[in-house]
């Protein structure tokens, strides 16, 4: 059995125990320096590489005895980043060792600052923590090129479930379902851009009394932006429509729907800049404060998908619409700059369908007289 020494994320316990399966005995964990060595932050990226740098001295643990399933584990994880091992010779408490150690392929990364695994911990611990425990569920079936594709996707899926710690008011609904809830994921599903995951679950009814087990699956998602563009001055909003996949599988002979703007929110972006980024994708419109609207969950019997909505009070000037999108998005996508009064008529005659934009038109209505008379716009 082989040793390896790990000089980043691995060295953070937790993390190491999620990769491996379980926890790992303390005398297997030595610390340890690698000299010849430094550890460096990839540039604009939330983990570290490695570098050979003649008077540098790389901070590190070793994982000693490593077993076959440990080491099949490990190179699962870290085959997505692009890490081969190589053989090196580490200082330890107890004299010099043999090891093994992931080294980056050259050219893949560029370096930026020294490492400090400490900020690494506080700022992208429980972030990485969500987003390996993903990419362990998918061993030892997915390829690494397959996490590498995905990576960007299975990140931004375990943002949601920081964000989701967000929660809404409890005033009148039930709170915290601490020891009210028996969930257990079961084997199966489907893993790529989307999950599916089946699961079963008991839960304490509102009489007190646990339910029976139920089997389900969840569609699992991710949170996202929405911002509706709104002209107090010239009581205009703008919209766009694009081809959506849900009402062409339904079978709706009208796929393409009317929307606000909207986007999926990267790991570790604020939902607004998220807003402020589809805004100039989709419409080119560079927008500065928004009005938080409404945070809700898109179909909460059965996918994750939340939505935070904004407005965003803009000058639409002259325009008239357009078409905008990303190509290697496959993003085909048109504007529409209506009055109110029009998308209150399209809303009325049922054009426009899509609920999260027929619920932030009704918000607006709420408010629309407050923004007017704010701009001295507001009808007599």
């Amino acid at each position: 059995m082989a040793d390896l020494f790990f000089f980043g994320t691995l060295c953070h316990g937790p993390l190491l125990a999620c990769v491996l399966g379980g926890d790992v005995a303390e005398h297997r964990v030595r610390p340890a320096q690698l000299s010849g060595w430094a550890v460096h932050w990839v540039k604009d990226a939330p983990f570290p590489m490695i570098l050979q740098v003649a008077d540098g001295t790389a901070t590190g643990v070793v994982l000693c005895d490593v077993t076959e399933e440990e080491r099949a584990r490990l190179s699962f994880y870290e085959g997505g980043f692009d890490y081969a091992l190589r053989e090196v010779s580490v200082e330890t408490d107890a004299g010099p060792r043999a090891a093994e150690l992931y080294v980056p392929a050259e050219g893949r990364w560029t370096p930026g600052a020294d490492w400090d695994l400490g900020d690494w911990a506080a700022r992208y611990g429980e972030l990485t923590l969500h987003a390996a425990r993903e990419v362990m569920d998918r061993y030892p079936d997915a390829t690494p090129a397959e996490i590498d594709a995905l990576f960007p996707w299975i990140r931004a899926r375990a943002w949601s479930q920081m964000l989701a710690k967000r929660t809404a008011p409890t005033v009148l609904r039930r709170g915290d379902g601490a020891g009210d809830i028996v969930l257990s994921a079961r084997s199966g599903g489907f893993d790529g851009f989307f999950r599916l995951r089946p699961f079963d679950i008991a839960y304490r009814r509102f009489d007190g009394q646990m339910s029976d087990r139920i089997s389900r699956e969840v569609f699992v998602s991710y949170d996202a932006a929405l911002v509706l563009p709104y002209d107090p001055a010239r009581d205009q909003v703008l919209l766009i429509e694009q081809l959506r996949f849900g009402p062409l599988w339904r079978g709706d002979p009208a796929p393409w729907v009317l929307e606000p703007i909207a986007g999926l929110v990267d790991a570790g972006e604020a939902p607004a800049d998220c807003a402020r980024r589809e805004a100039e994708e989709e419409a080119g419109l560079s927008l500065g404060d928004l009005v938080p609207m409404m945070k809700v969950y898109a179909s909460p019997g059965y996918t994750t998908e939340f939505f935070h909505c904004y407005l965003a009070i803009c000058d639409l000037g002259e325009r008239r619409g357009g078409l905008a999108g990303l190509d290697h998005e496959s993003e085909d996508i048109r504007s529409h700059v209506l009055t109110f009064e029009r998308v209150m008529e399209l809303l009325d005659s049922g054009e426009i369908n899509v609920g999260p934009l027929s619920a932030m038109l009704l918000w607006l209505a709420r408010k629309r007289d407050h923004f007017r008379g704010e701009t001295g716009a507001a009808r007599p």
